[in-house]
């Protein structure tokens, strides 16, 4: 049984964390294969959004604590993160549009991954949290990435509680983009995704790329990058697919060329 399953359709993938058993807690295999499904959809240029779900009733329950090859180690006999600098969850390159859809607890790794994402839709009876000072562990992609979304103290509320965080709260403080109920989170993400496809894929991501890089430049180290991008995407046959169809008054048929 594969841990991470990744299913494409209409231009939408959806990888899902395959491990309910566990609580789709993150061991070295599925992290193997979660890296995997990852890197394919990265490649993949019939893939245009990427939404991360999982089965059963726990998004993850966060490392597998049993497991020495997978998400953790030991060090002086204290558990520690290995770092993963290329894996999606902690950083790696993807400028595709990407969707979680969380369903109940997301600790530790899991949020680690959906705080990746650009967009959170959540069910009401999803949590949030960063448990791992509660085991004098501490939080360091969460702690790089989570006050760059929030406010610091509401970022400082999970990661220094170790507490779990309700939907609701989530909502609030801006880490949940969209909160509903759990038998319409997959198809909230399905029909969200499909929203995005009608944009041009490159556009897309020339876009996200800009905002993405332009976080740590200046102003005119920004626009400069800006600006290049720019050609580099005006170079593109779909430019020139938008612009005929916009002409012609007709939907334009990207080709991500």
């Amino acid at each position: 049984m594969s841990l991470v399953t990744y299913k494409l359709r209409d231009h939408v993938a959806t990888i899902t964390l395959n491990r309910p058993e566990a609580g789709n807690a993150i061991n070295g295999a599925l992290r193997q294969e979660l890296n995997a499904a990852w890197n394919r959809f990265r490649d993949d240029e019939d893939a245009w959004v990427g939404i991360l779900a999982s089965t059963g009733r726990i998004f993850c329950a966060g490392a597998d604590l049993k497991d020495g090859e997978g998400a953790v180690g030991t060090f002086g006999g204290t558990f520690w993160e290995k770092p993963t600098i290329n894996s999606f969850e902690s950083g790696m390159e993807l400028f595709k549009p990407t969707i979680a859809a969380v369903q109940g607890p997301c600790l530790g790794y899991g949020l680690t991954g959906v705080l990746f994402c650009d967009f959170v839709i959540a069910s009401t009876e999803a949590t949030f949290a960063f448990p791992e000072v509660r085991i004098g562990v501490p939080t360091i992609v969460g702690a790089i990435r989570l006050p760059r979304r929030l406010r610091w103290a509401d970022a400082m509320e999970l990661l220094l509680t170790g507490e779990p965080m309700a939907a609701e709260r989530a909502k609030e403080v801006g880490l949940v983009w969209k909160l509903v109920e759990p038998d319409e989170l997959l198809p909230a993400a399905q029909e969200w995704a499909r929203r995005l496809t009608e944009a041009a894929p490159l556009a897309q991501r020339a876009t996200k790329e800009v905002a993405w890089r332009t976080a740590d430049m200046g102003w005119i180290e920004s626009v400069r990058f800006g600006e290049v991008m720019r050609k580099v995407a005006g170079a593109t046959a779909d430019v020139a697919e938008g612009i005929s169809a916009w002409r012609e008054k007709r939907r334009p048929q990207w080709k991500a060329r």
